[in-house]
C-alpha cells in the first residue's frame, strides 16, 4: 500500500484513551527534516496483549495487528492516531509503544520506545537504562485538540551504534 504521513492503528475508534503521536523527523543533523522515511510502530492492546486476528503473517505473527505505517514528506511530519497500551499482563514493563525507523538506503533499526512518564512500572532504574535512541522516548501525553498527544521529534541516527 502507498504510505503516507499519517495513519491510524485497528482499534483507534472503540479505545479509549485515544492518543496521537506526532513530530518532525530530522537527518543527524537535527535541523533537517528527513523526507521519505518510513516509520513502523506496534503496541498492544488496553489488556497488555500483542492482540492478533489468526491471520498473521510474517512480523504481525509477533506483533499483533495494532500496528501501522507512516512515510515522511518533504516536511519530516509524522501523525499515528492510536492508543494509550497497557502493559504487559505480567506488569513487568511500563506500558511502551515500539518504533522501526527505515530510511532510504540504510537498514532499518529501533529506536528508544515511546514511554509515559506518568507510568509507575517506569522505574528510576528503568529510565536510567535508556539510550536515547533517535533522541528523548518519555513523554506525558498533553491533551490537544481532545486528544491527547505526544510530539516527539525524532532525530536519524542519535545514539544509533555503527550508525553511518
Amino acid at each position: 500500500r502507498k504510505l503516507n504521513a499519517v495513519d491510524t492503528l485497528p482499534k483507534f475508534e472503540e479505545t479509549e484513551p485515544k492518543l496521537r503521536l506526532t513530530g518532525i523527523v530530522y537527518e543527524a543533523d537535527g535541523k533537517t527534516p528527513a523526507q521519505d522515511v518510513v516509520l513502523y510502530i506496534y503496541q498492544t492492546n488496553r489488556e497488555g496483549i500483542y492482540e492478533k486476528k489468526g491471520d498473521e503473517k510474517g512480523w504481525a505473527r509477533r506483533h499483533g495487528h495494532i500496528r501501522g505505517w507512516v512515510k515522511t514528506g518533504k516536511d519530516g511530519r509524522y501523525t499515528f492516531y492510536t492508543f494509550r497500551p497497557a502493559s504487559y499482563p505480567n506488569r513487568n514493563e511500563p506500558e511502551h509503544i515500539h518504533v522501526t525507523v527505515k530510511e532510504p538506503e540504510k537498514n532499518e533499526y529501533y529506536i528508544d520506545d515511546f514511554l509515559f512518564d506518568d507510568d509507575p512500572l517506569l522505574t528510576d532504574d528503568k529510565r536510567a537504562k535508556l539510550k536515547g535512541r533517535g533522541g528523548q522516548g518519555v513523554f506525558l501525553p498533553q491533551p490537544k485538540n481532545g486528544i491527547l498527544t505526544i510530539e516527539r521529534n525524532i532525530i536519524l541516527g542519535k545514539n544509533i551504534p555503527n550508525y553511518h
